[in-house]
């Protein structure tokens, strides 16, 4: 049974239950105001989010905070080690938009989208078509990989190591950004191929200065997964704040798919297609 604070608990004598159950009503107990929308969020994390709100997370943050008639407020802070502890679990704020199913650092919500990894390459290359980190066309390329991402197994599998250059993982984002930094090599041909995040290799080729191909990589037969179910974060408490959630992500689905297609994220379906066009 969840834990019942003192205040709450004199309250909940002197009322004979009305103060609880008013509390257990707006979801008071477990948000830090029942009035505000509150979101833990990177400040220069695009396309996730940023302190503009141009991030596909901070739209959907807005459409979700509008649909519960509340206003929106966020705490920012680098996406970096202590991220949950320094915000969700301190209680600056209530929910993180975007969590990997099976994180159990913090309680998760059913899946808004489903992604992968993927290849970038420019369009019109000899590796047009390419689906697999197998692929013998790869060797030789000069292939651009965050250092410890999952999918740096795969490399290391299929004898790769020997032409990556490889980007920093954990960095702090108000001075550094090395999926910038990867995309502007594959654009002046410093790499080949790029190995990213979906969502990231969707936004960045949608957005670069040459048609580029994304690839996500669903049919790798070794290594670790490449593929994740999507959810928000809260507290391992706020079970009550977490059906909310639940609610609103099913009702609102085809406008939160409208806003990941805007961002150019390769969402899959339960078999691997392509789910937005």
């Amino acid at each position: 049974m969840k834990r019942v604070g003192f205040a709450l608990a004199v309250a909940l004598a002197l009322s004979g239950g009305q103060v609880f159950a008013q509390a257990i009503e707006d979801k008071s107990i477990e948000l830090v105001d029942p009035n505000v929308f509150r979101v833990c969020a990177d400040p220069r994390d695009l396309p996730f989010s940023n302190e503009a709100g141009e991030g596909f997370e901070n739209k959907i943050s807005e459409l979700l905070a509008r649909k519960l008639g509340k206003s929106l407020a966020y705490t920012y802070y680098p996406g970096s080690p202590g991220f949950i502890r320094n915000t969700l679990n301190a209680r600056l704020c209530d929910v993180v938009i975007g969590i990997p199913q099976g994180d159990d650092i913090v309680q998760g919500t059913n899946p808004y989208y489903r992604t992968s990894y993927a290849l970038v390459f420019k369009a019109g290359s000899d590796l047009e078509k390419i689906e697999t980190l197998e692929d013998p066309r790869l060797k030789g390329k000069r292939i651009g990989i965050i250092a410890g991402t999952p999918p740096a197994t795969n490399l290391a599998v299929n004898g790769l190591l020997p032409n990556i250059k490889s980007y920093p993982l954990v960095v702090d984002t108000r001075y550094d950004a090395p999926t910038v930094d990867m995309f502007k090599d594959l654009e002046q041909d410093r790499i080949d191929v790029a190995v990213l995040w979906g969502p990231i290799a969707g936004f960045f080729a949608k957005g670069a200065k040459v048609p580029m191909i994304v690839a996500p990589l669903v049919k790798e037969t070794s290594g670790p997964r490449l593929i994740y179910r999507i959810g928000m974060g809260v507290r391992h408490s706020d079970q009550d704040w977490k059906r909310v959630l639940n609610k609103l992500i099913a009702e609102n689905q085809d406008e939160i798919n409208a806003i990941l297609a805007g961002f150019g994220i390769p969402v899959l379906d339960e078999a691997d297609i392509p789910a937005l066009h």
